[in-house]
């Protein structure tokens, strides 16, 4: 099978999870798909015994992700295979056979009969009251029949919960749904026509494998590959909102800001979507949901939603609200940056807020943050910077060179090497900056990818402090992602796949995989407690490093091209600077005592330690408007300047960490 690849995606990426019929594929050609996963992947090159567990896993979690069909004992043999059988396994697909995974396949057809026997038992007058959904994140599996059925009966409960808000015609449309989802997943998997049978189970298959190799690599049926491409930034549906499939409805966790959403003002992060245009949508699949959602240009839809009525921090009850959005473009430029400006002293502290890395014909993320300080650098003398990097995912990579160098003058900016072990260096050429002083770059949990090459490469030259939640999320990984090699752009019929190709590192060789980068100087935010990070995916890719690259040989260029390319570029390189290291401790200690003493920020971080949050706080819950967190990051910017003023006359200009460094 020929194949190219289309682009390299370098943004933090939520996995799409549609679903479709089966690919056109059989166990060859499955195979093959399989073969060329693992030879592009960074580092898992074969089926080993490794690889071949956590695909028994997978297929199991595959074939039931609620985990309201299985129990422990059923699956036993397969989530903790003995060493012969994952031998067994092994051997059988190297011959093109994956008929190991037909057993497995057996059990789900006999736990379904069993899950249609418990519905059966079950009372709907006797369900539970006031189930947490909490308690259904990171399930086991059940231990008996009768945990099964306490389980199903729970999550029937808190459907109903959701559906009882609805007008009765709804709430009993809204039932029957949720009952004929369980019956279509069902009946595709109990559908007797074997050709059909063995193409859904090989697309399983092909999951549980690509799934296995690390958290980032996945296998797309055609349907899912369609919606991929259409997501690959986000998962937005025409108002600017991201959602998650919940057991009773799709919770808000983001809303963009300057999207349609955010510009109407009524929806709020972690509003519970029930109903849209009147359509109940409580137990449909993410798919037919964002169908619901989307729409044309300029054209109203009205959300029906749950929101949690609280006294004393307490939920007392949940109220129920129609919200009219109107549907827009929601990649907006507003909501693509933000710059303002603080006064201080004699001057001002400018902000710089960047939400993701972009570009397209008419700007781009460093453009527009260079226009914008220019204009505040005209009216105003600038005594520092704060560059908020905070919930940025990522994006273009060649944009995330180019901030960068808005900052520093020439040097290696990040470092990429492959599955094949090259390595190729993406430099900084321009030697021009556009602030020189005081720089405080801001991070939380949700910094991803592209920000935290931004942040690490500027930490590594020692131009900037950085400052937030310990550490930021750790994607130091990139993808490729396939397409027919027509060219064309036409989905092949057997299916797609996102494969980890590599590793990015900053000019010190480190790279951000697993760990992030951490904190000069932390200072707790809305994610500080929170478990968001690629350390808490599935299989994460191994952290790395390589050789420092703040001493540039052009190693990577063509030895007939450097002699030339050394001439231009060898000079006015970027210098690996000590300008901060005077400073830290006591800015850090500062900034302990305002957080130490500040109530309302002690109640804050009491608070963020209670609550399950998102990656988005709610604007008028509990902090007003106040961003705790950046406040303090702008006090430590004040601090850095007072004290650089104070010190002026013993250090005139920068020194650098290492004589000799910058040509």
């Amino acid at each position: 099978m020929t194949r190219r690849i289309i682009f390299i995606l370098f943004a933090l990426l939520i996995p799409f999870a549609a679903q479709g019929k089966p690919p056109e594929i059989d166990a060859k050609e499955a195979h093959s798909m399989l073969a060329e996963i693992m030879d592009s992947h960074v580092s898992q090159k074969e089926v080993s015994p490794e690889i071949v567990q956590r695909a028994l896993i997978n297929f199991v979690e595959e074939l039931d992700p609620t985990k309201t069909y299985f129990i422990e004992s059923d699956i036993q043999e397969w989530i903790e295979p003995s060493d012969v059988f994952v031998a067994e396994v092994k051997e059988s697909v190297a011959r093109k056979d994956f008929s190991s995974f037909n057993g497995i396949y057996d059990a789900m057809i006999e736990a379904i009969d069993r899950r249609n026997r418990l519905e059966k038992m079950i009372d709907e007058t006797a369900l539970p009251e006031k189930v947490d959904a909490n308690k259904f994140k990171d399930m086991e599996w059940a231990k008996s029949e009768q945990e099964l059925l306490t389980r199903i009966m729970e999550m029937k409960a808190l459907q109903l919960q959701a559906a009882g808000k609805l007008t009765d015609e709804l709430q009993e449309k809204s039932l029957q749904r949720i009952n004929k989802q369980r019956q279509n997943y069902e009946e595709e998997i109990l559908k007797s026509e074997p050709n059909y049978r063995k193409r859904l189970m090989l697309s399983k298959v092909l999951k549980a494998f690509a799934s296995a190799l690390d958290s980032h690599t996945a296998y797309f049926t055609p349907e899912e590959a369609q919606q991929f491409l259409i997501n690959v930034q986000q998962r937005l549906f025409g108002i600017g909102a991201a959602l998650r499939d919940d057991i009773n409805g799709f919770k808000v966790i983001k809303i963009i800001e300057g999207g349609p959403a955010d510009r109407g003002g009524e929806l709020k992060v972690d509003d519970l979507i029930i109903a849209v245009d009147g359509e109940p949508v409580v137990g449909m699949s993410i798919t037919d949901a964002v169908s619901l959602i989307r729409g044309e240009e300029d054209t109203p839809v009205t959300l029906t939603v749950l929101r949690d009525k609280k006294e004393d921090g307490e939920v007392v009850d949940q109220q129920t609200h129609d919200i009219t959005v109107i549907r827009s473009e929601v990649v907006l430029k507003e909501s693509r940056y933000e710059a303002t400006y603080e006064p201080f002293g004699d001057g001002v502290i400018a902000y710089l807020k960047l939400f993701s890395f972009y570009q397209d014909p008419e700007s781009s993320s460093a453009a527009d943050l260079t226009r914008e300080l220019e204009k505040i650098k005209e009216d105003h003398k600038v005594l520092g910077v704060v560059l908020d990097l905070r919930n940025n995912s990522g994006g273009m990579l060649s944009q995330a060179v180019a901030v960068t160098g808005l900052f520093i003058t020439k040097g290696v900016v990040v470092s990429i090497k492959d599955d094949t072990g090259k390595v190729q260096h993406l430099r900084n050429l321009d030697g021009r900056t556009i602030w020189n002083g005081p720089l405080i770059v801001m991070i939380n949990r949700a910094s991803a990818s592209a920000s935290e090459i931004v942040a690490q490469t500027l930490q590594d030259y020692g131009r900037a402090l950085i400052v937030g939640d310990d550490h930021s999320f750790g994607k130091g990984s990139f993808q490729t992602f396939t397409l027919n090699a027509t060219g064309q752009g036409e989905v092949n019929p057997a299916g797609e796949y996102k494969v980890t190709r590599g590793r990015y590192y900053t000019v010190s060789g480190s790279s951000p995989q697993l760990v992030g980068v951490s904190s000069d100087i932390e200072v707790p935010g809305m994610l500080s407690e929170s478990e968001v990070g690629e350390k808490y995916g599935k299989f994460p890719l191994d952290t790395d490093k390589i050789d420092p690259n703040f001493d540039d040989d052009l190693s990577d260029v063509p030895f007939f091209q450097r002699a030339k390319i050394t001439n231009l570029y060898k000079f006015n390189l970027q210098p690996r600077l000590s300008i901060y290291d005077d400073y830290v401790s006591i800015l850090k200690k500062n900034s302990s005592i305002r957080i130490e003493n500040n109530k309302n920020y002690q109640a804050f971080l009491e608070e963020v330690k209670k609550r399950d949050l998102n990656f988005d706080e709610d604007k008028e819950a509990g902090w007003g408007k106040n961003d705790l967190q950046l406040t303090e990051g702008m006090n430590i910017m004040k601090d850095l300047i007072i004290l650089q003023k104070l010190n002026l006359i013993e250090s005139p200009s920068p020194v650098p960490r290492e004589a000799g460094v910058g040509g």
